[in-house]
């Protein structure tokens, strides 16, 4: 078998050099005022704050003087300021809440009134009749950032559209660009360390990213891109064309349908970047230890009256040593965002090509021998020297909404994404034998494909029926997937140890990848949103019916060896209540999520070949939301039950009667102190057990990989009188855990502390960022959780990250 690999990354090392070439080569096209000159604007990131305070650290950033009358601004508050403006327009976004606007002068700027309202009679305008405001989102709007940046004010709710945090009746989050940003978070995995409900179930330098939300499994192929399952990335989800990362914790099966694989333990979405109002042109590169280099090109545009047309292009590119020891890492990534905002029509197009590829090794799971847990090695442990992977992802999806009148709109999406890997990308464990750390092991080389098109059409009406103001929305979905896979091709079992790790076996390359299979998700949906009492009471009802085909294709000759058509109900129910403030929201939830059902596949039972329907798993949630404006807290309770496969010994039958029940108490804190420190985190404790197992040994038993307790936290601090620097520190913490459904071996608990720094600078003219992170600062070695029964990751090594981002 021959590796083409090395060769293939040595053609690409020019790619790289280039790239590096290019962000100095735009910096001095900026100092020279060349093409881009013509572009005034500049990056900042001030928060919220007084008025006072947010105006003179602008001006010293933008390098010009303004001129204040203290009195006049005493105990006014500005909401901050991030992304890219010019002076004036980032002035006057500061002021933006006050009864000022900015002027300029011959020495500078200075404060002025802000100019009454004309008349309408004056304006030549229309006068028009008393209308009632009220804070509700367009189905299809983008929620506002909180305070300090960090998370949205709301996020996408499937049929349920846009909905402020406020209004859900669900425990949701929606991480930012601007976190993205600050933390150098390059996959959806690193954004996810924020939420102390999820964590990362593989581990630094796999090729795949999974994850646990309230104890239950989300694989990588259950997230959502910009609504629709089936179109995000395989693999690393890269976040250069993310503008939100929104999670959703518990079942989700009203709001958007049975996920790919069943997952019910939340729902993740991907909301694309689109054109700003404002032109961006930013160039950025980053270099991450061992020795890893990337360069990201975003720029976007809006066009024609008022902007209606709009263009946002990313391209990263990353290279080199990363993950386990002398492991190589590769990613090209190429996305665009067109969209159109006219009166009534609303479309947007998104698309990207998405390449990884791995070279050298792969992080591993360990299982232990009956004798117990052992120590894990040195951080960075590379098992698997001379393994690779390759993924491709390419994608294009379309969304269009219209609006008939005030009271009915319709929307529709589609959208095809075309996967395709080959290389030794699972498989990467090790069965220790003994307390030294000797094991056996084996690799096999994959080939396989998935080809998906999925699609949503709905409409949305707004009516009123005496005092009660409804949202209602009927909505149909489909998900198609074909599936093909080559049999794997095995190699010979060889020795080694964790600790002294040998050079691996390699398996051969099986060839072409023939269909096996195909599936079909199809559903329809109806919820309705009630407001009663000018909406301080929020009800929504809802159901979807769900269909589940599924067929397993003979390999070679392509015939149907097994088929499956179930159907289920799933119903759901919300409720919110702000009985005193609108600043306070008590919430409740009754939903369901789906998992397609098991197939008796034992050929000694009576049922052999009986196939169950999809599992409804069952979630009760209650808590609540405290808003300060600055500040809030979502504090919630819940239990999830979710059925599963077991044996009846007595009667040599299988039926649906497994019972995993799930529930926890859950704490999540956001936004910014005093203006200067901004705070991200939270803790969560979780009890999971099998209340109906297939032996009474195993009944009541915790289940595998779910910790009681978990916390992170996080702090961002803007250094007073150190222009544009701020540090940030983040604590991240997971209890012990049961390692196997027998909970016979139990890993400890562990704790990473991760740190930081930023810093805007005016270098040649432009706004210069500068970020550096360190994780895991310890470099502590640690066994970080269970990916399957029996089987643990190990915690990521001291991972650095520096880089430096330019607007143009």
């Amino acid at each position: 078998m021959q590796h083409h690999t090395p060769s293939r990354r040595a053609a690409l090392a020019p790619l790289t050099l280039a790239l590096r070439l290019a962000f100095g080569g735009a910096l001095v096209l900026g100092a020279s005022g060349g093409a881009f000159a013509q572009s005034a604007n500049a990056q900042y990131d001030i928060p919220a704050g007084p008025l006072a305070d947010a105006l003179n650290r602008f001006a010293q950033l933008a390098g010009v003087a303004v001129a204040l009358d203290a009195d006049k601004v005493q105990g006014l508050r500005s909401p901050g300021l991030k992304g890219s403006y010019s002076t004036e327009d980032g002035f006057n976004t500061l002021l933006r809440d006050s009864p000022y606007a900015i002027g300029k002068t011959s020495a500078g700027y200075l404060l002025q009134g802000r100019p009454a309202v004309a008349p309408a009679a004056q304006r030549k305008e229309q006068a028009l009749a008393q209308v009632t405001v009220t804070s509700t989102l367009l189905a299809d709007e983008l929620p506002g950032v909180y305070a300090g940046g960090q998370v949205a004010r709301g996020a996408q709710l499937g049929i349920l559209g846009s909905t402020s945090t406020m209004d859900a009746p669900f425990n949701l989050s929606a991480y930012t660009a601007g976190l993205i940003e600050d933390q150098q978070a390059s996959t959806v995995a690193a954004v996810l360390q924020n939420d102390p409900s999820v964590r990362f179930t593989t581990s630094e330098g796999h090729i795949y990213e999974n994850f646990s939300i309230r104890g239950f499994e989300i694989t990588g192929e259950d997230l959502a891109f910009n609504g629709l399952y089936g179109l995000s990335p395989y693999g690393h989800a890269p976040t250069e064309f993310v503008e939100r990362v929104e999670v959703l914790k518990g079942p989700g099966a009203l709001l958007g349908g049975m996920s790919p694989q069943g997952g019910v333990g939340g729902v993740i979405n991907l909301v694309p970047k689109r054109a700003g109002d404002k032109p961006l042109l930013r160039l950025s590169t980053d270099f991450s230890s061992a020795a890893q280099f990337g360069a990201h090109l975003d720029a976007g545009r809006r066009f024609g009256d008022n902007g209606r047309y709009g263009v946002r292009f990313n391209g990263g590119y990353r290279d080199g040593k990363v993950g386990v020891d002398e492991q190589k890492k590769e990613r090209l990534l190429a996305a665009i965002a067109l969209d159109y905002r006219g009166a009534q029509l609303n479309l947007a197009l998104d698309a990207y090509s998405n390449r990884e590829n791995i070279d050298n090794g792969s992080s591993w799971m360990a299982s232990f021998p009956s004798t117990g847990v052992i120590a894990p090695p040195k951080t960075g442990t590379n098992l698997l020297r001379g393994i690779y992977g390759k993924l491709e992802n390419d994608a294009v999806a379309v969304r269009a909404s219209y609006e008939f009148s005030d009271a009915l709109s319709a929307y529709a999406a589609i959208g095809k994404l075309r996967y395709r890997y080959s290389g030794y990308i699972n498989g990467t464990r090790a069965a220790i034998r003994n307390a030294a750390g000797d094991y056996l092991g084996t690799t096999f080389h994959q080939r396989g494909s998935t080809d998906t098109t999925s699609a949503e059409v709905g409409l949305r009406a707004r009516f009123t029926t005496g005092s009660v103001r409804h949202q209602m929305v009927l909505s149909a979905t489909s998900l198609e997937f074909d599936t093909g896979r080559a049999t794997p091709g095995f190699s010979a079992d060889y020795k080694s140890n964790i600790y002294r790790p040998g050079t691996p076996a390699l398996g051969a390359d099986p060839g072409p990848a023939p269909k096996v299979g195909d599936a079909a998700l199809r559903s329809l949906a109806l919820a309705d949103t009630l407001a009663f009492a000018g909406d301080k009471v929020l009800l929504t009802l809802g159901a979807r019916e769900q269909q589940v085909k599924t067929r397993a294709l003979h390999p070679v000759s392509g015939a149907v060896t097994s088929n499956y058509d179930k159907r289920a109900l799933t119903p759901a129910l919300g409720l919110v209540v702000k009985p005193w403030t609108p600043a306070l929201s008590l919430y409740a939830n009754y939903i369901e999520g789906l998992s397609q059902g098991g197939s008796v596949t034992d050929a000694t039972a009576k049922n052999f070949g009986e196939v169950f329907a999809p599992y409804q798993s069952k979630q009760v949630e209650g808590g609540v939301k405290w808003d300060q404006g600055e500040y809030g807290n979502t504090l919630s309770v819940f239990q999830i039950k979710r059925p599963s496969m077991l044996k009846d010994t007595a009667s040599n039958t299988y039926n649906a009667d497994g019972r995993q029940r799930n529930r926890g108490v859950e704490w999540n804190v956001f936004g910014q102190l005093g203006g200067q420190l901004r705070v991200l985190g939270g803790a969560t404790y979780t009890d999971g057990k099998m209340t109906h197992a297939s032996s009474a040994a195993l009944t009541g038993k915790t289940i595998y990989g779910t910790p009681k307790w978990k916390a992170n936290l996080g702090g961002d601090w803007s250094v007073p009188g150190a222009n544009g620097l701020s540090l940030n520190a983040r604590l991240v913490y997971t209890g012990s855990q049961y390692v196997n459904s027998s909970n016979t071996q139990q890993i400890g608990s562990w704790t990473r502390v991760d740190l930081g720094a930023r810093h805007s600078v005016r270098w040649l003219a432009h706004t210069l960022q500068l970020r550096a992170n360190v994780e895991n600062v310890a470099n502590r070695s640690y066994w970080a959780g269970s990916f399957n029964d029996g089987y643990v990751t190990q915690g990521a090594g001291r991972i650095y990250k520096l880089s430096a981002s330019v607007d143009l």
